[in-house]
């Protein structure tokens, strides 16, 4: 009898209104598709943090899970209500932040899967914890509990979460590159059976720069002067997401994909 195969949709960073409202009209038509839907909500209230409002407004949507990144912080009435909205902030924040950087859940009733959501360091400003010293930790108490293991890692480089990804191959079930906007083209298994993809890129604004106005960046870098970031509000919106396939006996990954649609304004 062949194993279980528990499939997991992960939608790319959502940005402002438009990210909300393609999630939610993907999800009507793809959710039944899945067992788990997971998406990172980092920018999803006006391209930076998330509402209370927003976070309600996409689970009852249909997201299952929320992952997020640098800027969850943005939006103060969110900082101590994580839980309560299903998301999780960086693993490697001290450990006196509120919130948590994993979660174990249970998915139809009898299988459980491990979510650590993890932040990067190269290009990132902030200082923070190491994040491959961090996850490694975290990774001996989430492995007495579940083999299934995702994790969403929040970081610039391409570089730095390849090497990631290799150095947890073996030990998780999918890595998920997220922080870029844009979505790599390189989703595959590694050879001890994680899987992975760089970035899953975004859910929002198609004609836009990483969901901003495009004339807006054009300017700054033409002039080099310091410009207010504005959302692009009308338009296309790009949903794009990765598909995974996970045996739940063994952990490991047997399929994974990164694809977009793009629904007309």
């Amino acid at each position: 009898m062949p194993n279980k195969i528990l499939k997991i949709l992960f939608l790319g960073d959502i940005v402002g209104r438009l990210g909300r409202t393609g999630v939610i009209k993907f999800l009507h038509e793809h959710k039944k598709e899945y067992d788990y839907v997971i998406a990172n909500c980092e920018n999803a209230s006006g391209g930076k943090g998330i509402t209370k409002k927003n976070a309600a407004e996409l689970l009852d949507g249909g997201v299952d899970f929320f992952t997020s990144g640098n800027h969850i912080w943005r939006k103060k009435e969110i900082v101590h209500s994580l839980d309560e909205y299903s998301i999780i902030r960086p693993l490697n924040y001290p450990p006196q932040t509120p919130g948590s950087g994993s979660i174990v859940k249970t998915i139809n009733k009898d299988v459980k899967i491990g979510i650590i959501n993890i932040l990067g360091r190269v290009f990132m400003g902030n200082p923070i914890d190491c994040p491959f010293r961090t996850i490694e930790e975290e990774l001996e108490k989430m492995k007495e509990i579940t083999p299934i293991i995702f994790v969403d890692f929040h970081t610039e480089t391409t570089s730095e979460k390849l090497a990631m990804g290799y150095f947890l191959d073996g030990k998780i079930s999918c890595l998920v590159g997220t922080h870029t906007h844009i979505q790599t083209n390189d989703a595959r298994i590694l050879p001890e059976g994680t899987g992975y993809i760089s970035d899953a890129g975004m859910c929002g604004p198609y004609q836009s720069v990483l969901g901003v106005k495009s004339d807006i960046i054009i300017e700054t870098y033409l002039t080099q002067r310091p410009t207010f970031f504005e959302i692009e509000s009308a338009g296309e919106t790009i949903i794009s997401y990765v598909s995974v396939e996970i045996d739940t006996e063994t952990g490991k990954t047997t399929s994974i994909n990164g694809n977009y649609v793009v629904y007309k304004a």
